[in-house]
């Protein structure tokens, strides 16, 4: 169902510029028997309950009137939370110097799954420096290889 995921992004755009806010993700999904519309939303000074009320609100105005979904469904807004996904190039440059959790389509050093700290992303390849045991390591990722990406939350 990406296709009713684009026209969303679509009708919601000049909602967010509107609003100084990004959309992270839309997701459509059916789940059991009812069909979920989640919209992600953020922005630098982070988002509150006032700032999904608001998008809620809005773009379900704009949803009504085009009616671009034929059947039922739920819609939520909120926040990626601290595990935000990255998806585009300026979700990865933004993220530099953070800790982030790596999924790729094929191995890479024998691994697919890599979290540590992004330390540079040229728009091609990612660097992350890795710790293995007591020692770091600097890894290459072709940014094609990317199978998924998200913040990773650290404890220390």
């Amino acid at each position: 169902m990406s296709n009713v995921t684009e026209i969303i992004e679509e009708i919601a755009a000049p909602i967010f510029q509107e609003l100084g806010l990004e959309l992270v993700e839309v997701e459509y999904v059916k789940e059991g028997k009812n069909w979920f519309l989640r919209i992600y939303i953020d922005s630098d000074k982070g988002i509150d309950i006032e700032d999904c009320g608001i998008v809620s609100e809005r773009l379900s105005e704009k949803l009504d009137e085009l009616d671009p979904i034929p059947h039922n469904y739920y819609l939520e807004v909120s926040s990626p939370g601290a595990e935000r996904p990255l998806k585009k190039d300026k979700d990865f440059e933004k993220a530099v110097g953070k800790n982030i959790f790596i999924k790729t389509y094929e191995p890479i050093d024998g691994e697919k799954n890599f979290e540590g700290k992004l330390l540079e992303f040229d728009g091609q390849t990612l660097k992350i420096e890795v710790k293995i045991k007591t020692r770091s390591k600097v890894i290459e990722i072709p940014f094609g290889k990317v199978a998924k990406a998200r913040l990773a939350v650290t404890f220390s």
